[in-house]
């Protein structure tokens, strides 16, 4: 897995944000390439409307003190944290 793809920089300081912590002490486990539906990423939340579009993107799951954490992104520039234990609907 590449830490220098956006994606995953993007996931990374997602995060380190949240958890107070630097990126560097988070471990990449996984970076898939996947079509998303729609611009949800995967993750449409109760309310909003979404664009319905084929969106490509990753599925990045990061692992920092022995918890995993899995974020969906677009090419780079919008993540969500999308590991509330359902399952997302995506295309490889």
């Amino acid at each position: 897995m590449s830490r220098e793809l956006p994606a995953v920089q993007l996931a990374l300081q997602m995060l380190a944000g949240t958890l107070g912590c630097r990126p560097e002490a988070i471990e990449v486990i996984d970076a898939e390439a996947v079509e998303w539906p729609d611009s949800s990423l995967g993750c449409p939340q109760p309310g909003m409307m979404y664009m319905q579009v084929i969106t490509p993107g990753y599925r990045v799951v990061l692992e920092h003190g022995g918890q995993r954490y899995t974020f969906h992104t677009d090419a780079g520039r919008r993540a969500v944290r999308c590991d509330a234990g359902r399952p997302p609907a995506a295309t490889r």
